[in-house]
């Protein structure tokens, strides 16, 4: 595990009981390692916290402009939604606007995992499909830009079109060369990086305003859709959304599954990356919070970052009975 470093804490009556080990980095304009904790070389799959790169391509080829999107089309190509209707009638709308329909993407079928959506769709006899997906903002920005370019049908397939530019461009953000993939939980590849890298790339989008070249407007335009949009990106209760809300100057905040997150400082300069070894989100909720903390941009003290900072657990009774808490040192 290349020594990764206590990032979060489970305390019960005063005993320590589990402890969750990542690595995470901290990196300035430059791509320099301002903070780290563990081994900032580890080599990870990103998952969802890379989509605002996959989108790059989407922005620098023009498709976005061609068909006219918006800055809520561009959080939702980021995002990963819980399949409220805020989310699927957007896509919906969206799909139809290029001619496509819920049929053309090759996300797969997910139940929402907002609770009350997924509870209403079974009381209407109604079953999910591919707009519940947490990744179809994603896949239709895969799409339209399939259609800009061309390509075929099945624009998953790790040599299709679409891919290679995701592929060039995760390359040049990150500044390293990906060691391989791995087939992401909606079927596109996932591509792989090193924690300072994927840092890296976080700390190039939150510089972005800095430069004004193609690239950098496009990763400022997703940035700051991100955060102008928070509730697109996740949804009710999830702590992208929820972070973002809370934040005392502008991040754009993403997980990604298996315990990933990334942040972008615009003010600051600064990009973090983050990852749980055990993949266990309770502990990258907890030490995302912390670091954004760390960096001046959240009171810890507000409610939406003391149930990340302080997560109370409750038994069966309603009894507090144990606290998760960011290690020593991560959040001052």
């Amino acid at each position: 595990m290349n020594n990764p470093a206590p990032l979060a804490e489970l305390w019960r009556n005063g005993i320590l009981e589990s402890v969750h080990y990542g690595h995470a980095v901290i990196c300035d304009g430059t791509g320099q390692i301002t903070e780290a904790w563990g081994d900032p070389e580890t080599i990870i799959y990103p998952r969802s916290s890379a989509k605002m790169i996959q989108a790059l391509p989407l922005m620098e080829s023009g498709a976005a402009d061609a068909v006219g999107l918006g800055t809520e089309q561009l959080a939702l190509a980021c995002a990963s939604h819980q399949g409220q209707s805020q989310h699927t009638d957007q896509v919906a709308a969206w799909l139809d606007t290029i001619g496509l329909g819920e049929p053309d993407l090759r996300c797969g079928v997910q139940p929402p995992s907002d609770t009350e959506t997924r509870h209403r769709l079974r009381g209407s006899g109604k079953t999910a499909c591919q707009l519940h997906n947490n990744c179809s903002g994603k896949h239709t920005g895969f799409l339209t830009l399939n259609q800009h370019l061309g390509g075929h049908s099945e624009y998953i397939d790790p040599d299709h079109p679409v891919q290679a530019a995701c592929k060039d461009a995760f390359e040049e953000v990150t500044q390293m060369e990906s060691p391989g993939y791995g087939i992401d939980g909606c079927s596109a590849p996932n591509f792989a990086t090193s924690v300072h890298g994927l840092a890296r790339a976080m700390a190039s989008f939150a510089t972005a305003h800095q430069r004004s070249d193609t690239r950098s407007k496009a990763q400022a335009r997703l940035r700051d859709a991100m955060f102008k949009h928070p509730e697109l990106v996740a949804g009710t209760g999830r702590a992208c959304t929820e972070l973002m809300s809370a934040v005392t100057a502008p991040v754009a905040i993403k997980t990604g599954a298996e315990a990933v997150f990334v942040a972008m400082l615009p003010n600051q300069g600064l990009g973090i990356a983050l990852k749980v070894m055990d993949g266990g989100t309770r502990g990258s909720e907890c030490a995302i919070a912390a670091l954004l903390a760390r960096l001046g941009v959240l009171d810890p003290n507000h409610p939406l970052a003391q149930v990340r900072l302080n997560k109370i657990q409750k038994n069966w009774r309603g009894i507090d009975a144990a606290v998760i808490q960011p290690a020593k040192g991560l959040l001052a």
